[in-house]
């Protein structure tokens, strides 16, 4: 008789068909399966965008214009100096909020009217410290200069409101 003994036992992770099947299918089909799930996904049109809770305002966002020709009448009356502290000016500069100057408060208004309405003029038309340019309002410059001499005057200053510009000769 013959000695067998010399055949040693398979020693690997797979030890029967079975096995080998389902070795196959994981190695293979499951990872073909899931870049073609992320391909689908990756070309897909319709993607809410990060953090978008109504998709189509959000698209909407992202294609509006980038600015906007807003038509007015030069011919329009300018607005007093007072008319426009009142209408956009009086929410910080009546309370001192953001460290504005408070209306009618010589000793704030002091430093600032030093400068020279030039230097005041700039400063509300180019925004400065917390204020917006023109206060975040929407006046001309004429009548931002204007509300500007209305609130240094009545901080101690002695400034001349400025008057409408002259219109251009026609020749």
């Amino acid at each position: 008789m013959s000695d067998n003994s010399h055949e040693e036992a398979h020693t690997g992770p797979i030890k029967n068909p079975k096995q080998l099947l389902w070795a196959s299918i994981f190695a293979f089909v499951v990872p073909v399966f899931i870049i073609i799930g992320l391909v689908h996904y990756v070309t897909s049109g319709n993607k809410p965008a990060a953090g978008a809770v109504n998709t189509e305002k959000a698209v909407a966002e992202r294609l509006q214009k980038v600015g906007a020709v807003e038509i007015r009448d030069a011919n329009r009356p300018l607005k007093s100096g007072e008319d426009v502290y009142k209408a956009q000016c009086a929410a910080c500069h009546a309370t001192g909020a953001a460290g504005s100057p408070k209306f009618q408060d010589a000793a704030a208004w002091g430093p600032r009217i030093k400068t020279g309405f030039d230097a005041l003029v700039n400063s509300a038309l180019k925004g400065k410290g917390a204020m917006a340019p023109q206060g975040g309002g929407d006046h001309s410059d004429v009548e931002v200069a204007r509300a500007v001499a209305f609130m240094a005057n009545a901080g101690g200053a002695k400034f001349d409101e400025p008057k409408a510009p002259a219109a251009a000769d026609a020749k």
